[in-house]
């Protein structure tokens, strides 16, 4: 039996017949051996070991249902059960037509009726169940992911479309689970621990939507989505999920992200209703107080909102709908401050929204990239109002924001020095602003860029000084020519103590640098008051002037002073 086993698995399709009457067997063998490799159980414990040895290369089960020590039913129920057994079609041999239905029940593809038909059309139907078999063998290769066993994303969403058209479109939510920075687990632990991962967190997923109905999928590399119905209690389903997650997760290791796109009753298809929840799951990322969120209207909103901002961001450069104000900065060093300087800020007159501030675009151009280009507006735009000012008769050095996107342009220089050449201005004139936190995104290349622009004679002020990461071993080595003390510190020195203390001790480490240091968002004569027995240089704020148009900046220059104190 065993040189049997060994020969015939190599050849062909092999065909098992499980028979105890040994003349059936023969009869079933000599019509079917010409196009198959047939093999023979006498009963079904027998069968049931060779189903095990050669269960791969085994296409398909002729079954008696009345065989000895282990009859046809009960080798049906063991094969159901097993995944890997499944798989293989059988064809039940009886004359029992009220055996049929149970048969089914129990997974068999197809009967052959005792006695047996004509051998043509028993050839046709192992024929027919083989290639089933192996059709829906290919289907599940194709729609499963090999990993986690989960459907694919485009099977995935073909189910769902079906699902909803058989359910009457009863409310479903959809999920999208994200593992939060997964390629750095891989990188740690290795792609084995990573794929160990991912198989735990697709079972526990797979047990989910078997337990509240729906559908799973691996949409990416490290990216779920889940399709279930909507109950009063949803929220408590996917808590209980979230828990399950984090008990078979090693969650010392592991955190993820969850976004829900709950149905409102609208018509948007499977696509955006996972699009949506996966906005959602993105827009908690760097959130580490919460992994769980549910897509709302004022969301919504804000996304309609952002992406026609960025929309418009083209058009609005073109027809300068961006307007640049500025803001003096004045020396208090002596007796009476004089203005040394000013900042560029831009404001956008929007010509549906009015004036947008600054707070609601500059973060998200930030975030995709379009703040090179409304930089360059920016510079620009200062870069000519210098010209004005000096064709005037006015020296007013402007400071410009300089983003850590731009910071990084390996052309920032040679843009800088153009804009400086065409407008005919000294490069010391135009003042740039880099923010504390952008030197802690990559230190060295941001102090060698940096170190280049000042070769090139532009000046740089570290913005936002004390809000960021630098270290006081970093800051010795930052080429810098202001400190600008963030704003939120200022806020408080009245009432607060320690920030008072605190401000104190930064404008001592500008001492040491040999930097001057500039205070912005000064509001009240305390505030100026305080900052000047601290010894701080510069003042800017709101108790001097807020940002205004260059028209009115130039009438506030040629006056001399901002305001008597």
């Amino acid at each position: 039996m065993q040189e049997l086993l060994e020969r015939k698995q190599g050849l062909h399709r092999t065909v098992l017949i499980v028979d105890d009457e040994s003349i059936e067997r023969e009869m079933l063998g000599a019509m079917l051996s010409d196009l198959y490799d047939v093999i023979y159980a006498p009963n079904g414990m027998i069968a049931l070991n060779i189903i095990k040895k050669i269960k791969s290369a085994l296409s398909l089960i002729l079954l008696d249902l009345h065989t000895p020590k282990l009859d046809g039913y009960g080798l049906l129920k063991i094969l159901r059960s097993n995944n890997e057994l499944c798989r293989i079609p059988v064809i039940v041999l009886t004359s029992e037509k009220e055996a049929e239905v149970k048969c089914l029940q129990l997974g068999a593809a197809d009967f052959i009726s005792k006695p047996y038909e004509a051998p043509d059309v028993i050839r046709a139907r192992v024929k027919h169940s083989i290639e089933l078999a192996e059709d829906r063998i290919i289907l599940l290769d194709t729609e499963r992911d090999e990993l986690t066993g989960l459907l694919n994303k485009e099977f995935f969403y073909e189910y769902a479309r079906m699902l909803n058209n058989q359910n009457d479109n009863m409310p479903m939510d959809a999920l999208v689970l994200d593992i939060n920075r997964f390629h750095i687990i891989n990188e740690l632990y290795g792609r084995a621990y990573g794929d160990m991962l991912l198989k735990k967190i697709g079972n526990c997923i797979h047990d989910f939507v078997c337990q509240v109905g729906g559908l799973a999928c691996r949409s990416n590399s490290n990216c779920f989505g889940i399709y279930i119905p909507h109950f009063d209690e949803s929220k408590g389903q996917i808590q209980h999920f979230i828990s399950m997650i984090e008990k078979e997760s090693d969650n010392r290791k592991v955190s993820f992200r969850i976004g829900v796109y709950t149905d409102d009753g609208s018509d948007l298809d499977i696509e955006q209703r996972f699009e949506r929840a996966g906005l959602i799951c993105r827009n908690i990322k760097n959130n580490y107080t919460t992994c769980f969120e549910v897509y709302n209207e004022e969301f919504h909103n804000k996304e309609l909102y952002s992406e026609r901002l960025v929309h418009d961001m083209d058009n609005a450069l073109t027809e300068k709908q961006f307007k640049v104000f500025y803001q003096p900065k004045y020396s208090i060093k002596g007796s009476t401050p004089i203005l040394t300087s000013v900042e560029a800020l831009v404001r956008w007159f929007h010509p549906v929204y009015g004036v947008i501030p600054p707070g609601e675009f500059i973060t998200l151009f930030e975030d995709n990239g379009l703040i090179r280009k409304l930089d360059k507006y920016v510079w620009n735009e200062a870069a000519d109002q210098i010209k004005r000012w000096k064709e005037e008769g006015l020296n007013i050095p402007v400071s410009v924001n300089v983003s850590r996107v731009d910071v990084f342009n390996p052309l920032l220089v040679e843009i800088l020095n153009d804009i400086i050449k065409r407008n005919g201005i000294d490069n010391n004139s135009l003042l740039l602003e880099i923010t504390e936190s952008a030197y802690s995104d990559n230190s060295q290349q941001i102090i060698n860029n940096v170190t280049l622009l000042r070769e090139n004679g532009f000046k740089i002020e570290m913005d936002d000084f004390g809000s960021g990461y630098s270290s006081l071993n970093m800051l010795c080595s930052l080429p810098i020519d202001a400190l600008k003390l963030d704003m939120e510190f200022i806020k408080n020195i009245c009432d607060n103590k320690k920030e008072y203390r605190l401000v104190g001790i930064m404008i001592d480490i500008a001492r040491l640098l040999d930097v001057p240091v500039i205070a912005e968002g000064v509001e009240t004569k305390e505030q100026f008051e305080l900052l000047e027995d601290l010894g701080c240089d510069i003042i800017q704020g709101y108790y001097f002037s807020k940002p205004i148009p260059a028209d009115d900046l130039t009438v506030l220059a040629k006056a001399g002073v901002g305001r008597s104190v």
